[in-house]
């Protein structure tokens, strides 16, 4: 898989939930490589939610109910219906495979430092960026939005109602403070009970030479942990508590999929589901075709299910996503498995970088698509200049922040 041994995370290659350089084993070229990947599926997902065909109005006011604008921050008057298939294939996927990815180095990281120490840098790592993000970046976020409110009354009206919101939205650094709280729960079971990850991971053992019998207890566990919740909740709900926001129905779903990282890694990345020669990078073509077959199957489900409003259809519906979910995310971990062999000097240099743009993009995104408003150009013209601006203005951003050595060592 990766014939260049290096560092499993040095500080100059940096992505969400990696580990650092004095602490790693060896570097996993193809899980750094699609971590950086779905860090750009983020921007490019952000980048044409002003274009997406269903985007609600504009708001008048950022207090009105609902508060859709937290969702879409900016809505352009062109529109482009193919954006709603690859926002729809997004969102099934790709935020959980964050957190399987994410849960991969989590247990030989546990039993190499301690919960203490484990702890400690994953509050470093994760705690201190996500309170930055929160309190400066995603205010520089929104203010666009309060902007094509019509609104004039300047920062100091935009202070006003942000604070009369009753939350502080976080934007896209939600994930940050939800991983952390998971890396939390890992280091109070690995002090109350030292083997469970070694459980966990004797469970994945058939994922190298079974990865479809892997797939299907992935999806027999998180249909048991989505399905009640998203009966209960909807789709759609978001809980918040202060910054601290995430999708109330996938709260379960996302820990079985970092717990299933957790597993994986567990047992061993080079011998288990991701290994070079593993059954799963040999069977790639079959893995990304019922990847597609699913998602269309799972579109097709879940568009009756929100016409014909009956509980029936609704967990198909739920049935659906979980299948396309974890079907999508096995066939980037083929594709990445089986092609990424050697480096590449811009991608290694993206893949430094690429957590800094996960942190900082939203800013740029919006700021990019508010000026983009009188423009007359295609809606595709304007999402394909949100999405390469943001990507060079977030990169090089990054790249002369870690220039500070304080800055560099947490991203």
């Amino acid at each position: 898989m990766n014939s260049l041994p290096s560092p499993l995370k040095s500080p100059r290659m940096g992505t969400p939930g990696a580990e650092s350089t004095s602490t790693a084993g060896s570097y996993n070229l193809a899980i750094g490589y699609l971590r950086t990947f779905i860090i750009l599926l983020v921007v490019a997902h952000h980048a044409v939610l002003a274009y997406h065909p269903y985007a609600p109005a504009p708001p008048t006011s950022l207090v009105e109910q609902p508060r859709l604008w937290q969702a879409f921050p900016i809505v352009d008057a062109h529109r482009w219906s193919a954006f709603s298939i690859f926002v729809s294939f997004n969102d099934i996927f790709f935020m959980s495979l964050m957190f399987l990815l994410s849960g991969l180095f989590v247990w030989p990281s546990l039993v190499r430092k301690g919960s203490g120490v484990f702890l400690r840098d994953r509050a470093s790592r994760l705690g201190l960026p996500f309170l930055v993000a929160a309190a400066v970046v995603a205010p520089v976020a929104y203010y666009p939005t309060f902007l094509q409110t019509g609104a004039n009354s300047g920062v100091a009206g935009f202070w006003q109602q942000w604070r009369a919101l009753g939350n502080w939205p976080a934007g896209p650094a939600w994930f940050l403070w939800l991983l952390l709280a998971f890396d939390c729960g890992a280091a109070l079971l690995y002090r109350l009970a030292p083997k469970w990850g070694e459980t966990v991971g004797r469970i994945s053992r058939t994922a190298w030479y079974r990865p479809l019998a892997f797939l299907w207890i992935l999806v027999a566990v998180s249909s048991i942990a989505y399905l009640p919740m998203e009966l209960a909740f909807n789709a759609f709900s978001w809980s918040s508590l202060g910054p601290f926001t995430f999708q109330t129905s996938r709260l379960l779903h996302y820990a079985v999929y970092f717990l299933a990282g957790v597993g994986l890694g567990a047992y061993g990345i080079e011998r288990g589901l991701l290994a070079s020669d593993g059954e799963l990078a040999a069977r790639w073509f079959r893995w990304v075709s019922a990847a597609l077959l699913t998602f269309v199957g799972a579109m097709i489900v879940i568009i009756i299910a929100i016409t014909s409003q009956t509980r029936f259809w609704e967990v198909l519906g739920d049935l659906a996503f979980v299948i396309s979910c974890a079907t999508s995310s096995f066939a980037f971990l083929a594709v990445f498995v089986r092609f990424v062999q050697h480096r590449l000097a811009v991608l290694d240099n993206m893949t430094a970088n690429a957590y800094g743009i996960y942190l900082i993009h939203y800013a740029f995104v919006t700021w990019l698509q508010y000026a983009m408003l009188p423009a007359s150009l295609s809606p595709v013209a304007k999402a394909a200049i949100v999405f390469l601006g943001t990507i060079v203005l977030s990169w090089m951003s990054t790249a002369a922040l870690r220039r500070i050595p304080l800055i560099r060592r947490v991203i």
